[in-house]
This record gives C-alpha cells, structure tokens and sequence, in this order.
C-alpha cells in the first residue's frame, strides 16, 4: 500500500548484473536492528567510494551455477564460458583495485573486507585470453601441438588447391560447369557436367537441384582430402585437450571463483542502493530503539522532485499540552509523548502521500535504504507497520468501500501492539458520517490507550476535536490555498485543517443566500469551532509571513554585511599598495640623490678640486643611511608594538629589541633555539639573552635611535676615516693607505653582520677605496653557511669598473674575496 515494490523495482534498475538485480528485486525490510544499520554503514561507505571515484561497472559478473557445477564435477567448459569466467575475473580486478587503492588505508571501512577478499587470479584470466580469441576461435598459440596441426592443414590444403587448380584450367576444362573449386561435407570438389560424369574418375559427394551438376571429389585428391580430415580430427581434440586443460585450471581455483561471485552479487547490490541514495539525494536515518520517528524535509521519492514539497514530522516525542484540569491556572501544562497525529483538511492536499511518506521511509530504512529527508532523521525499529490506504473496495468478495476497509483494521488491530506502527487513510469513511466518526474514534482511543504510534487522516470534525482534547494525540493539516482553490501541500503539526466547504463554494459562484441558509444549518458549536479554525488559519497564516520576512531581513542584512567586509578588505589592500609605492617612490628618489652626490664627488676629485669635502661626505652618508632606512621598512614584516613581549613567530634578523634586564638596545642576530635563548648585538658585543628578556622596539623608536646614531656619525665622520676599524666601519685592517686627508683601510671584515647591513657597509667602503685610489681590497667575509660570500659576489657582480676572485691559499682561501678597480 506505500509503494515500497516501486522502490524495489527502481533498485533493481541500478544494479549492473543479473545477480545483483536478483538480489535487489528480493529486498524486504529487516527485523534485526544490528543488520539494518550494518546495511545502512555498507550504503553509506558505498556513497562515499561513488562520490569520490565515480560508478563502478559488474556487468560481468553472471550466474555463473552451471559453471561451479561443472568444475566441481570435472567437466570440461566450453570456450564461450570460460572466456566468461576470464571477463569476470578481468572485472574482478578492477573492482578490487578500485575498492582497495582508494582505502588502502581505511581497513576500518565496512566494505574493505568484501574488496579485500576478491581474487582475480591473474594467470588464469591471462590464459583462457591467451588461448581463446572468441567463442568460436582458438588460437594458434593456444599449444605448440595446434600449432603444428594448424600449419599441416594448411599446407595440405595447399597441395589439394594447387592439383586442382590445375585440373581446373588444364584437363578437365570442358568438362565442368564452372571454373571453381568448392566443397561438400568438408572435402574439396569440382562441379562437373552430368554427361561428363565417366570423364572424371572419383567420388560424387552431391549434385544440384536440377541433376545437371554433379560434384565430384578427383581419384587424385581423395588421399590429401582424407589427411585433410585427419587433421581437423586432430585439431578438434587438441583444442577439447586445450579447454580441458583451462577447465582443470579454473576447478583448482572453484572456491575463490565462488566467494568472487558472492562477493561481487554483495557490491553490486551494495552499490546499486548508493547509487538510488545519490540519484534520490537520500541520506542515512539515525534508528532509535524509543519507536521515535522524526522526518525532516522528507520528500516522498515517487514524486517529481521538482514537485515535490518537504514535510517535517514528528512521532513518539515530548510535546507540550495545555492542562485543563485547573481554571484558575491557565499556564499549567503538562508533558506527553506524541503517540498519535490526526491530518485533516480537503482532499488532493496531500494527506495520503504524507502518509505514504511516513511507511515508505519506515521499510526503506529497514531494508538498508537511505531516504530522502534531511541530516538527522530519525526511524526506529517497528515489528509491522500496518497500514489501510486508498480504495480497497473488493469486487470479488461482494464488499463496499466501508467493508473492504473495516476487514483490513479488523486484521490490523488483531495483530498490532505497541511494536508496530499503524497508518489509516480516511479512517471511518464510507458509511454514515456520524457513525463512521463515533467508529474512528473509538478506533483512535482503543489504538492510543495502548501507546501504539499511529497516523490517521479524516474529514470529520469530531476527530479534530478528539485530538485537541487527548493527550498524546495532536492535530494536523496539509495547507490548502482557498485563492486559488489549489493545494500547498505544506504539513502543518498542531493546527486542524478546515473543510473550506463553503469558502469553495462560494469561490466557484455558489450565491451567497444558499451559502448562508446551509451556515444556519450547522448547530452553533460546528459554527464556532469553524470560526476558531478559521482564526487560527489567519493567525498562523501571518505569522508565517512574518517569519519569511524576518528570515528575508536577515538574510538581506548578511548579504550587506559581507559586501562591506569585502569592500572594506579591498580599502585595505589598495591602502597597503599605495602606502608600498610611496615608499619605493621615496627610496628611488633617496638612491637618485645618493648617486647624485657619488657622480659630484668622483667629479670634483678628477678634476683635482677635492678641498675639504667633509660636507659632501656627510650628506652623502645621510642619504645612505636613508636609503639603509628605507629598504629596510620595505623588507620588514607590518610593524610591531613598542613594549610588547615578542613571540618566536613574530622575530626575525635585523629586529630592533631592548634588554629589559640590562636596559640596552640591540639587533636580533639570530632566531631563538628550542630552549627560548637567541643572539643579540648591542653595538660591537654579541650577548645570548631569553626571550622573555626582550622588548620589541617600535619602528619610530629604531628610526629615532638611526638618525641620532646617524647624527652622530656625521659629527664623527672623520673621526671614523681616520680608523676604519671603528664600530661604524668594521673594517679589521691594521695599516691604512694615506689619501689626501683620510686613510682607508685596504680590507674590511664583515663577519657576523646580516646580509643587508653587510652590503651597505661594503657599498660605503668601495666608494672610499676608490676616492683613496687604492688598487684592490680584502673583502672579508668568512665560509659560513655562504649566505654572506654568496650575497657578496652578487652585489660585485653588478659593480662597474671593478674586477673581483675568491681569495688564494694563505689569503684566507674561500673566506676572503679580494676586489680589484
């Protein structure tokens, strides 16, 4: 009565083998919670194998009992079953392949064993193809035996061909009908001419319709003919020699050949309920053992899923009831679980399907199908589900409507207890509208009284009644839109559905005498109930709207909310650009100014009008520290907060911290270890210092510290000329060259500095050597890592006017790099 055959049947179509379709179209729901969720997993974990590795194929997996009865008896198969057998086990393969080398891992998988325990047996696939082209074909290969056979009946052909032939165009020309050479019953021919039957000596083999062609068989070929014969007699019993010999091959592997097909039949007809899952957008149920049904955004699977509309339903949970025992205390309720819903309202409003719903998703989930309804859903474990729905009325034995329906919920409250759950459509109908009500609900209380879950559809207003008054039983209706006299199909729980009689009526164009005169003759009570129906309606009907224009605020304001973010987002990232170009456009325009300024001095000292150019030298060290200052703001990461304890992610080379214990600021010179300690140069000393001793220093603050810094080398400038080994040159060298007014160094050591406050020493002390016309350097850099040398030989790459080597033995070999200009 729910329909549960057409599920079967659109299972079965997903299958791929004759097998599996068996086992499909022979699904009935289980009795054993352990088993239905254990089929559940498997369709679940078969979902997951379709969605990420597509459909697999079992198409060649057969009925393959005549074949294990054979092998199991020692017959010999047939070419066309064993090249069967070699395409299942081809088949085999790849559906072990493709359930293993997807979850090689996941062992824990519910289908892993069934993959698992697949044996294609390779050889014996790779045989039966080496040895079997087709169903009427062996090869050549098949043995060297065939083989020989084989190339013998082609060269005695050959030799019956070519004596023949000769008779053809030679001797016997006249004689015969046709120029040909033919056969009859295997054997070489010539068609002659019945008159001239005494002309050509051999056997007569056959003659045509007419008797005027007679085919003969030559005295000269029946020897090569007869060897011909022989040849096929020994061809046809190698090859039964060959089969025989696969056959024994495949009888040695019957019990892996026989747990392949089981296993197979098993993933085909796993795989077909996944596919159904997928194609039907079904999930899996969450199964209870309280007899708790709860469905959400159940959507019956026989409808045109663009036509379909979702139900939410609910049996066997808590609801809450008004408690009308006390007057004076309107708010006292009480708790009961909801046994039973009573749906109401016109007919084609969906009643039935909803109640079709409800049973067809009970046995799906039984039988191990997913159903189609939202995540949570909930089934329980029921030991029948009854049900009496639609038209029974039965011809055959003579019964009514009424009858037909009465006999089948005699049987079912004959039989129902509170393990089964029971489905009535229109209960009651079909007789006296009074007594049909008085029946279904003593049907109703007889059914509640004993805690059975039950789902009832009516018309009749006293059951509404009935539900409103008894606890555990709640009312419900399928929306019916009286505008457009059209169904919604919408479930509504806990709201009575109403006739709606004469709102269609008179929507239709009953006149409105008629309508009023039948309104007068309802009893009072009927009318009042109606007009508190009709208010709930209106009161439930705006609520709705007010809900849907809540949920379209809402989803309007977040819809805002995330454009601003993303435009705000977008500020930022033009904002970050702008602020990046800028400070590029300063840097260049700083480099521009410093080269100015090295151009204007190599100028003036050419020219032998160097004078004192301590003035030159000071402003050309300004703007080297500016660039110094600007390339390093581009190269640090977003700025940190002055005063706060710095994190081992947030440091890196070149940092600016303050020592809070000795009250000294420094530069990170390498990162912490594991134990938190990291290295830290405060001017020339390098000191290991915690972590948790450190302050970051602001960007400002490190600026403020260079351009004082910067000041004061400045004021010192040719202090620092005059000793290069000073902390503001780093050079290591003893003996300086006279230039004019200052000495320089012919070697400086920049070992322990990072890479970009090495280069901009070495920047500085190439434009010094040159103005002190010195004819090379002593670059030195030490072997370390290479990072330094490397960064080194780079920035001389690009130098103009200048020739550089790696240092020789007693030099300092790799460590030292000497430049020439």
């Amino acid at each position: 009565m729910v329909e549960f055959s057409k599920i079967v049947r659109q299972l079965s179509e997903e299958a791929t083998s004759e097998p599996g379709r068996a086992l499909c179209c022979a699904l009935l729901p289980l009795k054993d919670l352990r088993e239905i969720e254990r089929m559940q997993e498997e369709t679940e974990a078969a979902t997951g194998y379709v969605l990420r590795c597509g459909r697999i194929s079992f198409g060649s997996n057969r009925d393959f009992t005549d074949v294990f009865r054979a092998l199991s008896v020692e017959a010999s198969l047939s070419a066309a079953e064993l090249l069967r057998l070699s395409s299942f086990l081809d088949n085999v393969a790849r559906v072990r392949e493709y359930g293993i080398s997807q979850d090689s891992e996941d062992t824990a998988n519910v289908l892993y064993d069934l993959f698992d325990c697949l044996v294609p047996l390779p050889h014996l696939s790779r045989e039966i193809s080496r040895c079997i082209l087709s169903e009427e074909e062996i090869a050549d290969d098949a043995s060297p035996e065939l083989r020989r056979i084989r190339r013998q009946i082609l060269q005695t052909g050959d030799r019956i061909h070519t004596q023949l032939q000769k008779m053809v165009n030679v001797s016997l020309t006249s004689y015969l009908q046709d120029n040909v050479i033919t056969m009859r019953g295997d054997r070489y021919v010539l068609p002659v001419r019945a008159e001239f039957k005494s002309q050509v000596p051999g056997i007569v083999h056959d003659q045509s319709a007419s008797g005027s062609t007679l085919f003969i068989e030559p005295a000269s070929v029946v020897a090569m003919n007869n060897e011909l014969r022989e040849l096929s007699l020994s061809e046809q019993k190698e090859i039964e020699r060959i089969l025989s010999a696969l056959s024994e091959e495949a009888g040695r592997s019957l019990i892996a050949l026989k747990d392949n097909a089981r296993n197979m039949t098993s993933l085909d007809f796993i795989f077909a309920r996944a596919n159904l899952a997928l194609k039907q957008n079904a999930t899996r149920p969450v199964f209870n053992s309280e007899h708790r049904i709860v469905i959400r955004r159940g959507r019956h699977p026989l409808i045109d899923p663009k036509r379909v509309v979702p139900i939410d339903l609910s049996l066997g949970e808590e609801i809450p009831e008004e408690g009308g025992q006390d007057e004076q205390d309107s708010t006292a309720k009480t708790s009961s679980v909801r046994n039973m819903i009573v749906i109401t309202g016109p007919n084609t409003g969906g009643k039935t399907v909803t109640l079709k719903t409800v049973g067809l998703f009970e046995l799906m989930g039984m039988a191990g199908l997913h159903i189609p309804a939202g995540d949570r859903s909930e089934l329980s474990l029921f030991r029948e589900v009854f049900a009496d729905i639609g038209d029974e009325q039965s011809i055959e034995q003579s019964l009514s409507t009424f009858s037909s329906h009465m006999t089948s919920i005699v049987d079912i409250l004959r039989r129902c207890d509170r393990e089964c759950l029971c489905l009535f459509d229109e209960l009651g109908a079909g007789t006296d509208p009074t007594e049909g009500a008085a029946l279904a609900i003593s049907i109703l209380n007889f059914l509640q009284t004993r805690g059975i879950r039950t789902l009832a559809t009516t018309h009749y207003a006293e059951l509404k009644l009935y539900a409103m008054r008894t606890p555990g039983v709640q009312n419900a209706s399928c929306e019916f839109n009286v505008e457009t006299l059209q169904p919604t199909y919408r479930l509504l729980i806990g709201v009575p559905g109403r006739s709606n009689a004469f709102a269609i009526s008179q929507k239709l164009g009953l006149p409105g005498y008629l309508i009023e005169t039948a309104k007068q003759q309802l009893s009072q009570e009927s009318q009042s109930f109606e007009d508190i129906l009709s208010e709930l309606e209106e009161s439930r009907r705006k609520a709705h709207e007010e809900e849907e224009r809540v949920l379209a605020l809402q989803a309007s304001i977040e819809k805002r909310e995330k454009q601003l973010l993303a435009r705000e987002k977008q500020y930022e990232v033009r904002r970050e650009e702008i602020l990046r170009k800028a400070n590029e456009q300063a840097r260049d325009i700083l480099q521009d100014a410093k080269k100015d300024a090295d151009d204007l001095i190599a100028e003036m000292r050419k020219s032998g009008r160097g004078g004192d150019l301590s003035e030159m030298e000071r402003t050309r060290s300004a703007l080297r520290e500016k660039v110094s200052a600007k390339n390093s703001r581009l190269q640090r990461a977003p700025e940190k907060r002055s005063g706060e304890r710095p994190r081992p992610e947030d440091l890196k080379e070149g940092d600016s911290v303050r020592i809070v214990s000795m009250g000294m600021t420094g530069v990170v010179v390498s990162l912490p270890d594991k134990n938190g300690k990291l290295q830290v140069r405060i001017g020339n000393l390098h000191s290991q210092v915690r972590l948790s001793d450190l302050e970051l220093v602001s960007s400002s603050a490190s600026q403020g510290s260079s351009a004082l810094a910067s000041g004061k080398k400045g004021s010192s400038m040719r202090r620092a000329f005059q000793n290069p080994n000073s902390p503001g040159y780093s050079g290591q060298g003893s003996e300086g060259i006279s230039s004019g007014y200052r000495s320089v160094s012919p070697e400086l050591n920049l070992i322990g500095l990072t890479v970009d406050e090495a280069l901009n020493r070495l920047d500085k002390y190439l434009d010094d050597a040159r103005l002190s016309h010195l004819d090379s350097v002593r670059i030195v850099h030490g072997k370390g890592t290479g990072a330094l040398r490397g960064a080194v030989t780079n920035y001389l790459k690009k130098q103009p006017g200048i020739r550089y080597r790696a240092g020789d033995f007693g030099e300092g070999d790799a460590g030292v790099t000497i430049v020439s200009f």
